[in-house]
């Protein structure tokens, strides 16, 4: 007999992780499946920006991660083994009530990884190392997953989190559009380099190459990039002879390297993010230039937006036509990253041409994503001018801030000038009398705001206070529907 489950996961990444954390929470029933036979130790995606910081606290793990990341990271440039400026990202921003993180966190991939999957651990899921997916069918029923094992899962849906070279993806038959750089290399990887000051990002540029070298807290490693040495394979050897050209740093030898890779930019998209009862996420939906280091940031993002509205269809609280709404969604967000990030990697390639600039090029507001909203979204059509944006903070009369409220799988529903009513369904109301907020919601008078549970506003109503009530009851009864 099958094992069976209501959601089949593969691919235990970040994006994978936040997935099925998002539907255990909810009481859904999910397992997620990776072929690697164990957990890695790798640097790889090295930050969290502002929105997805936000999103690990929805989750539960925002303290762990800021414990083990670095907020405001010093990049120091050099020019001919010279330092000539240092730049600390977003210097000049503070936290505010609406928008409670100034700074992204920086942190190896591996940490990140380990955080989610010890909170996934906690609603019971463990991930099933081991579990390479060699084939998969649906029908209009549900998914029956074939693993390398011999095993076979049923499952009533199955999310691809599987990485740019997506099995799922390709398995679908779902193109994947875009180019590969052809003259273009990077190598990275971990490496020891005792005698370098930490705590400081060190970027080295020469006119004919670089080398950057970026501390994590609490870690001996660092993470290396460079253009590599021609002809040579990533080793400990070739870093070391790039180190030693442009750093100009003899008393510093590089040591216990753990991981190397080397790639090519990949700009490329899938055509669909969902095929039947099968969707994709993630670096199987979209790949791009790492510049803005958004890559496993719009994974996430992608996840919290599809684990809701997953988890929704599956216990009954919405229509099956809800998860139409992922692609309608994410699909246009994960163009806009890959129009942002090649501009974003140009300003970066000319910054480094000239003296005193380096990678903090590549640092916009846009890369924050707080801005990123679904005005588009028929999830958002007569809600009102804010609906699809991006919830703001603030505070509660107790004290507590919304975006602690808004944690789970809940609607929320924010009273202005009225008392909160009963409006049924996955929904708590709580009533808002700080100015501010009132302000960053638009709201002149009396009336309510209904947000989703990934922090979008569903719909606003400065209505009479029977009538706004009625249209989020109404909006929640339809949805999906």
């Amino acid at each position: 007999m099958p094992d069976t489950t209501t959601v089949l996961i593969v691919g235990a990444g970040p994006t994978g992780l936040t997935l099925a954390i998002g539907l255990a929470r909810a009481g859904v029933p999910v397992r997620i499946v990776d072929k690697a036979a164990g957990f890695h130790r790798h640097s790889r995606g090295k930050g969290l920006n502002q929105r997805s910081r936000e999103i690990l606290d929805d989750l539960g793990v925002g303290e762990q991660a800021a414990a083990h990341g670095t907020e405001h990271i010093t990049l120091r440039k050099y020019r001919d083994g010279v330092p000539v400026a240092d730049h600390v990202v977003f210097a000049d921003r503070v936290p505010t009530p609406e928008t409670p993180y100034a700074s992204g966190l920086l942190l190896p991939q591996w940490r990140t990884e380990e955080i989610l999957r010890d909170k996934l651990a906690s609603y019971g899921v463990e991930v099933e190392l081991g579990r390479e997916l060699t084939g998969f069918d649906q029908d209009e029923d549900g998914v029956t997953a074939r693993l390398a094992d011999g095993r076979t899962i049923e499952a009533a849906y199955l999310a691809g989190c599987d990485g740019g070279r997506s099995f799922v993806r390709k398995s679908l038959g779902v193109a994947f559009e875009g180019q590969t750089e052809a003259g273009e290399c990077m190598v990275i990887g971990d490496v020891e380099a005792d005698g370098l000051e930490t705590g400081v990002w060190h970027q080295w540029f020469d006119e004919d190459g670089g080398i950057m070298l970026c501390p994590f807290r609490g870690s001996r490693h660092w993470q290396l990039q460079a253009a590599p040495e021609p002809g040579a394979e990533p080793s400990l050897e070739s870093f070391q002879r790039l180190f030693d050209r442009h750093a100009r740093r003899p008393d510093i030898r590089l040591a216990n390297l753990t991981w190397t890779s080397a790639y090519r930019i990949n700009v490329r998209m899938a055509d669909r993010f969902r095929v039947g009862r099968v969707f994709l996420a993630g670096d199987a939906a979209h790949v791009h230039s790492i510049a803005g280091g958004l890559g496993m940031n719009t994974g996430i993002q992608d996840a919290f937006n599809l684990g809701w509205k997953l988890a929704y269809v599956a216990r009954g609280w919405a229509g099956p036509d809800l998860l139409d709404t992922y692609e309608e969604e994410r699909l246009p967000v994960a163009a806009w990253t890959l129009k942002l990030t090649d501009e974003r990697l140009s300003a970066v390639r000319e910054g480094v041409r000239r003296a005193g600039v380096g990678t903090e090029a590549g640092v916009t507001d846009d890369v924050t994503t707080l801005g990123v909203g679904y005005g588009w979204s028929s999830l958002a059509a007569g809600g009102g001018a804010l609906a699809g944006e991006r919830a703001p903070d603030g505070i509660l009369p107790d004290g507590r801030r919304l975006h602690e409220v808004f944690a789970g799988p809940h609607f929320t529903v924010l009273c202005f000038g009225t008392e909160p009513p009963e409006v049924g369904g996955p929904a708590r109301t709580y009533r808002v009398e700080d100015e501010r907020a009132r302000a960053a919601y638009g709201m002149e008078g009396d009336g309510v705001v209904l947000v989703r549970p990934d922090h979008h506003i569903a719909l606003t109503a400065p209505t009479a206070p029977t009538a706004g009530p009625a249209r989020v009851a109404g909006y929640l009864r339809g949805l999906g529907r």
